[in-house]
């Protein structure tokens, strides 16, 4: 077979496989992918097809300030370069002598415009931003009515469904995209690029399956980002893998995946404290969590998704602790969370059972200890812990981050470490894409004292995009803020009972 057979076949077999989205009528249709995989002129090719039919499209994404946001100059490139007849690009709309139309939306301004929308097909661009608020809006709004019902019967005439389509690169597991589609097709995307149900196909193409990438140009910039991006950014780009990592985050990806079922890697059983740590929901779209730990293994941790009050979210996490039977419930006492203590206390009294609170807004546990930084900052000169961390919830990150670190170290390097000083997530855990998410995208601040800080959920929501509240991330940090039982409380009960047998002589 001859180079050119070989990449005339390689062509087939693309189209091909892209040609499946074509063929099987669907409601939703996604294409997922990195750089140069040539996903959106595809559909692009696709509407003006459609359009020059006389149908009607929407071309779509989350944000959108201006026509330059859309896909309007593409499609008018694809007019061009197939030299297409029939169509009338226009400054904000291109139209067909068919009576084909395309128009664009911005969905986060203008979501509400689209509710009950009157078109064929909906194109979404870069996906991965869409919010779980538009897509609901959407696959709610994009139906037949029922006039048009009505008028396919009295024609005889099939019914012609309106199509979604989505193109995009994975951003963080925890988008609602990701969570409301891709999850469930992830495992087949992994072993065949295609995933199918009665509702939706999906089908990952790369530059690497892309017949025409070696004459895009691409190729040289492709090899200086393979050597000079971190494997993760290297594989969002030209892979479409998921990027669960922002600028100054403390947590590396590569970290936290060494750190999955670490124990068992490693050989080390969990042992010591078991502990549930609980992070309340502080309204609105804000979800509940919690971290249930043996020792530095983490058994579980998972969020309670549904929308609840904080009290019926606490009983949700102490009901936990207690069918676990652990030793100690923490939860954060910051914010709304400050008025559960009584509640906690009445749960679980009469039970071997302590409760602790955590203030992550106040001073350093343990001030005028010296904190011993790894080795690699071993030259900086010593200082204490009321000198080196902002607050409590910098002092329990960076704590949380030294022990990812050091899993990792000890998994991929081999390196003897006190398992004590390590942590593992147990890879049982049902939401553990999520909590990746979560880990990997808690950000550093500059401190004008120099010392350790970690950016604020309220900083963090104000992002763009913004960062969701970390609450799973929250809980596990919080969970090694272990305070052994109050030795005074113990004492007063031995005295009671001193007293009493005294006052029976």
């Amino acid at each position: 077979m001859t180079a050119l057979q070989s990449s005339r076949n390689v062509q087939v077999e693309y189209i091909d496989r892209l040609g499946v989205l074509l063929a099987k009528p669907k409601r939703l249709k996604i294409l997922v992918g990195g750089r140069a995989s040539t996903k959106s002129t595809f559909v692009a090719d696709y509407v003006l097809s459609r359009v020059s039919t006389g149908e009607s499209w929407c071309c779509a994404r989350e944000y959108q300030n201006s026509i330059e946001d859309s896909v309007h100059g593409m499609l008018q490139d694809e007019i061009e370069r197939l030299a297409l007849p029939g169509f009338w690009p226009k400054r904000n709309e291109i139209d067909h002598e068919y009576g084909g139309h395309i128009f664009y939306r911005g969905l986060a301004r203008n979501i509400a415009s689209l509710k009950g929308i009157r078109t064929h097909g909906l194109w979404i661009e870069e996906g991965e931003a869409t919010s779980s608020r538009s897509l609901t809006t959407l696959t709610a709004s994009l139906r037949v009515s029922a006039l048009e019902q009505q008028k396919a019967e009295l024609a005889g005439s099939e019914i012609q469904i309106p199509e979604m389509w989505i193109t995009m690169n994975r951003g963080s597991a925890k988008d609602a995209i990701a969570q409301r589609f891709l999850k469930r097709a992830e495992r087949d995307l992994t072993k065949y690029g295609y995933y199918e149900d009665d509702y939706m196909i999906v089908i990952e193409v790369n530059y690497d399956e892309n017949p025409w990438f070696m004459g895009s140009g691409l190729e040289s910039e492709r090899l200086d980002d393979l050597k000079t991006m971190t494997s993760a950014e290297y594989e969002h780009k030209w892979l479409g893998q998921y990027l669960d990592t922002v600028p100054n985050a403390i947590i590396e990806t590569d970290w936290f995946d060494a750190c999955i079922d670490a124990h068992k890697k490693l050989g080390f059983d969990p042992t010591g404290a078991e502990v549930v740590a609980h992070d309340p929901n502080d309204g609105g779209e804000d979800d509940a969590a919690l971290a249930y730990r043996h020792g530095v293994v983490f058994l579980d941790v998972q969020a309670k998704e549904e929308s609840c009050l904080v009290n019926e979210a606490c009983h949700w996490a102490l009901d936990y602790a207690i069918d676990n039977r652990v030793e100690q419930f923490i939860w954060d006492a910051d914010g709304v969370g400050a008025g559960l203590r009584e509640q906690i206390d009445t749960k679980i009294s009469g039970r071997n059972m302590y409760a602790h609170a955590f203030y992550g807004g106040r001073g350093v546990d343990r001030e005028n200890e010296k904190y011993v930084p790894m080795d690699s900052e071993a030259e900086k000169k010593s200082k204490t812990n009321k000198d080196t961390f902002y607050n409590r919830r910098a002092q329990y990150y960076w704590n949380l981050r030294t022990r990812c670190l050091k899993t990792y170290l000890a998994v991929t390097q081999k390196t003897y470490i006190n398992p004590d000083e390590l942590i593992s997530f147990s890879s049982d855990i049902k939401q553990i894409d999520v909590l990746r998410a979560e880990l990997c995208r808690i950000p550093r601040v500059s401190n004008p004292l120099g010392k350790i800080q970690i950016m604020s959920k309220e900083q963090m929501a104000q992002l763009d995009p913004p960062i969701d509240s970390p609450n799973m991330a929250d809980s596990v940090m919080m969970s090694f803020a272990y305070q052994p039982p109050r030795q005074k409380k113990a004492r007063r009960a031995q005295l009671s009972a001193k007293n009493f047998y005294r006052d029976q002589l």
